[in-house]
């Protein structure tokens, strides 16, 4: 059996890992566009939108318009949860577990 002092440390020293792999992903962002650049989302890698800009020309068709955003937000979530998935998992790789586990 293992020593389970050391199992302890070894989830104390996931778990910090986690939560400092979690506040960089607060502070990274990502950014995405749709229609040509006309609008940009930009988000968190914790899936928090934190601006959205829209080219003035592009408002004179409003439904083209809400479509654009709609993409932008979605490829901006899709990156984040990218990002997410690469950050955990790099600290669950120091973890020994099975591929497909995080």
């Amino acid at each position: 059996m293992k020593d389970p002092m050391k199992m302890l440390r070894q989830v104390q020293q996931m778990q910090d890992r986690m939560a400092k792999a979690q506040k960089e992903l607060e502070e990274e962002t990502v950014e995405a566009t749709s229609g040509g650049g006309a609008v940009r989302v930009v988000a968190t890698g914790a899936q928090k939108v934190v601006s959205v800009q829209v080219d003035p020309g592009a408002t004179e068709d409003v439904q083209m318009l809400q479509d654009m955003v709609v993409d932008a937000v979605n490829d901006a979530m899709e990156k984040s949860k990218q990002l997410a998935a690469s950050k955990m998992q790099a600290v669950a790789s120091g973890l020994g577990l099975p591929p497909g586990l995080v």
